[in-house]
């Protein structure tokens, strides 16, 4: 047992160390494709931080794109979007016409952005999509597409296992189609989400030590069920606060800086790590969940306010999302929270394991807040 927990702990330090180089933002790498008029027009946002990994866009090294950086890079930034989109109907693939080009401001930052026409060989409108941006860099880019026909507006998302989308007005995504979809991404977001992870993590820390030496089964059993109904307690109101703030910011009813909500989601972290060991915020574990949660609910609807915003699909698309996070959820704690549960009944986990993950998490945090915060 001794080994195993060595081994255990030495891979956790491993991977916290490690995890301090991931992600400078919450948000994950995607693009916006806005198709409308038949579809016969396109117009492509792509953020900066993601082009810079096609193309060297920051001549000078200086970590800062200027204005004429940006100019100079826009021919090769242009052969990068063009060559990864694949418009084609029955007379075969069709051209892209650029009519402007300039820059976009999304949540999470500057983007470029271009609107195209599509002219297809026959005249006609394209009836299929291929999308192939960044995935050879990125396997969790992902292309999130605004879909405008007849006067109905259809969501979708492109990824390295669905890179094609049927245009034809008979195959536009329906409603169940959009839910299943959002609640994939849902899925996705939460486990890539490494600072809500974290977060979950640290929150359920306290529900899995034991403090019963009681060997006595009715005793331990009673304990089980206690640490089981504080869990229960910790994930519904996580649940039901960011699933409030993730409606009021999807539903653009309440919007906030979204470089500030990543940052107090960082700080979120540290403090709950803090407060395991020093109680500051109380000892009810639940009201920690609720607080940060709604902080964490303006984190999670950042990957869908700016393409949803004010569209007849924003509803469906906000529930399957919302599943989806809460799926991932409930995958991590049914895999985690009994090995955590296991290994809380050995001293050495407690009093060795568990500071040092307190410790590397508040590293973690303290790290992310000085990269997040726009003051520095």
């Amino acid at each position: 047992m001794r080994i195993i927990i060595r081994i255990w702990l030495a891979l956790t330090t491993i991977a916290l160390m490690s995890a301090s180089g991931m992600a400078a933002a919450h948000k994950a790498s995607d693009s916006f494709l806005y198709l409308d008029s038949g579809p016969t027009e396109l117009r492509m946002d792509v953020a900066l931080r993601d082009l810079a990994l096609l193309v060297s866009i920051d001549s000078n090294g200086d970590n800062e794109i200027s204005g004429q950086e940006l100019r100079q890079a826009r021919p090769e930034i242009t052969r990068t979007i063009e060559s990864a989109l694949t418009f084609s109907n029955s007379s075969g693939d069709c051209g892209l016409a650029g009519k402007t080009w300039g820059i976009s401001e999304h949540s999470d930052g500057v983007y470029s952005a271009a609107r195209y026409a599509i002219r297809c060989p026959d005249g006609e409108p394209p009836e299929a999509l291929e999308y192939n941006l960044l995935f050879g860099q990125d396997a969790l880019h992902r292309g999130l597409v605004s879909l405008d026909y007849n006067g109905q507006t259809r969501l979708a998302v492109l990824g390295p296992d669905s890179r094609t989308l049927n245009l034809a007005g008979t195959d536009t995504p329906s409603y169940f189609s959009v839910f299943k979809t959002f609640v994939y991404e849902g899925v996705i977001h939460l486990l890539i989400g490494l600072d809500h992870i974290l977060f979950l993590l640290v929150l359920i820390i306290p529900a899995t030590l034991s403090t019963h030496k009681d060997p006595t089964p009715g005793v331990q059993t009673k304990a089980l069920r206690g640490r089981l109904l504080e869990l229960a307690g910790i994930v519904t109101a996580f649940t039901v606060a960011h699933s409030i703030t993730l409606a009021l910011a999807a539903l653009d009813i309440v919007s906030l800086p979204i470089a500030w909500v990543e940052t107090v989601i960082a700080l979120s972290i540290g403090l709950a790590a803090l407060n395991v060991a020093w109680p500051v915020l109380g000892h009810k574990t639940w009201r920690l969940a609720f607080g940060f949660g709604l902080v964490h609910g303006f984190g999670f609807a950042s990957v869908l306010g700016d393409l949803t915003s004010g569209i007849s699909g924003l509803a469906v698309a906000l529930a399957g999302f919302n599943l989806g996070v809460e799926l991932g959820q409930l995958a991590l704690l049914v895999v985690g929270f009994p090995v955590l549960v296991y290994l809380g009944k050995n001293r050495m986990y407690q009093k060795g394991a568990v500071p040092v993950m307190l410790a590397g998490i508040g590293a973690i945090s303290l790290f992310w807040v000085v990269q997040r915060a726009p003051l520095f």
